[in-house]
């Protein structure tokens, strides 16, 4: 017998069913195709960019913009400022705290000021005992000088309560409108800071 090849063995309706099938997975298989290709452009695109360019782009990104490098430079002078007012204001409260503690240390040892001058007003015949008292007198006051500290001069000085204190007034023709013509207790003072007033006897 001579053999039919397989066209002559289907039936036209089921050659022609074929046909069609293999149309059909011809036009499935074209988008992936051209899936492929648009991929393949895309690979060959970032090859052909440059290698730094991604590193370009982070730098960019990271470099702040004019307003934030703008309110980063005022936070800076601002806490420069702070830090100028700060320094500055410790400084002074130095000071001041100094001031006050010599203040203070002078103030304990004037008592021991008083008698040295009741010792000297004090009549006596023992000349050796007067020199002596004389010379701790001299070494006190120098010593009140080397700690800054001077005395509030009254007698002959016309009254200012800033640094005076009034205990007593008495009329006197004499002597001139609110003329100190005594003091009972001598004043002190560091600079312009009063330790201790004067306490004086004030004329008219």
């Amino acid at each position: 017998m001579i053999p039919i090849n397989d066209k002559e063995k289907k039936t036209p309706a089921e050659q022609k069913k074929k046909e069609t099938q293999e149309e059909t997975k011809e036009v499935k298989n074209e988008p992936a195709a051209e899936t492929v290709k648009a991929e393949e452009a895309e690979a060959a695109q970032k090859e052909e960019e440059p290698q730094g360019s991604e590193e370009k782009k982070e730098e960019a990104k990271a470099e702040p913009s004019n307003d934030e490098l703008a309110l980063l430079t005022d936070k800076y002078l601002r806490i420069c400022a702070e830090y100028d007012n700060f320094r500055k204001r410790t400084q002074k409260e130095k000071e001041n705290l100094y001031g006050d503690i010599r203040a203070n240390v002078i103030s304990s040892f004037l008592p021991v000021y008083d008698n040295l001058v009741r010792a000297l007003a004090a009549e006596t015949q023992d000349e050796a005992y007067r020199k002596g008292v004389e010379m701790i007198m001299n070494q006190f006051n120098s010593t009140l000088e080397k700690l800054g500290a001077s005395e509030i001069k009254a007698v002959g000085e016309k009254f200012d309560p800033a640094l005076h204190n009034a205990v007593m007034h008495v009329d006197d023709e004499t002597k001139g409108e609110n003329e100190i013509v005594e003091e009972f207790q001598k004043g002190f003072k560091i600079g312009d800071k009063v330790i201790r007033f004067s306490m004086v006897k004030v004329a008219n």
